[in-house]
């Protein structure tokens, strides 16, 4: 049952998208519908190609639909990427005022703002350090503290922590859902980590292989705080494995 508008943080409508023309197009994605609720955490599942990327890219404005549409019923859209993209002559305190900056945040305002949001991600008096002194969970905490000083009612996380290792991806596991409940934001978390959707989600979305249609949607019913390797989390890891493994097959035949 598709929910009402005012329950609605985004919709996508019948989305399309195909790259490139005549018989070198790719059709990337092929009528995707999504609804999702306000402070939601949606996690985006399926196999590399099959179009994650792509419609996280036109949730957050980057790219247009070939056809559907994408309505966040006018909320803010921000997005996060996989690499921490941080700016190298920047101190870490100065990666996170950028956003502020771009929206004419006043200057004593913006580093009241900055010390927060790095508090917010247990880097309190980190500020003056440049990225080349920082860890790679480090600086993927400068990044998170980057996005939410978009002050975004909609983040776009495109495998933010992939690059990571098990220790420090289930330590920002911990980090981004204590955040995301203290501030109710909606997230959109594009992932290829089976079991991280299911720590992660309210919500998973199997999207199928090129071009990417919604497989299946799997309600994750597992009481928060959660851990990867529960037995619930394995449990239903398992079930989505074998989802996936089959829209896999298929795409191979």
């Amino acid at each position: 049952m598709t929910t009402a508008l005012t329950d609605t943080a985004l919709r996508i409508d019948g989305v399309s998208r195909t790259f490139g023309a005549g018989a070198a197009s790719v059709q990337a994605l092929d009528n995707v519908s999504l609804d999702v609720r306000p402070g939601e955490f949606v996690c985006l599942l399926g196999a590399s190609g099959c179009g994650k990327s792509t419609l996280l890219g036109l949730v957050a404005g980057l790219d247009l639909p070939s056809s559907g549409t994408v309505d966040t019923t006018g909320r803010r859209v921000g997005m996060m990427f996989q690499d921490s993209a941080l700016l190298p002559w920047l101190t870490a305190g100065g990666n996170v005022e950028v956003p502020l900056k771009l929206r004419g945040i006043r200057k004593v305002e913006r580093r009241e703002r900055v010390d927060r949001l790095l508090a917010m991600v247990r880097l309190a008096g980190m500020a003056d350090r440049r990225p080349h002194e920082l860890s790679g969970g480090m600086r993927q905490r400068v990044s998170l503290a980057r996005a939410f000083a978009q002050e975004a009612d909609i983040l776009c996380m495109d495998e933010p922590f992939g690059a990571l290792d098990a220790m420090t991806r289930d330590l920002l596991h911990d980090e981004l859902e204590r955040i995301w409940r203290e501030t109710g934001v909606t997230v959109i978390f594009v992932t290829h980590d089976v079991r991280e959707a299911v720590r992660l989600g309210d919500r998973i979305v199997l999207l199928s292989s090129r071009p990417g249609r919604v497989a299946e949607i799997f309600d994750v019913d597992i009481d928060r705080p959660r851990r990867i390797d529960s037995t619930h989390v394995v449990a239903l890891a398992t079930t989505v494995t074998a989802r996936l493994r089959e829209e896999v097959g298929r795409h191979g035949h």
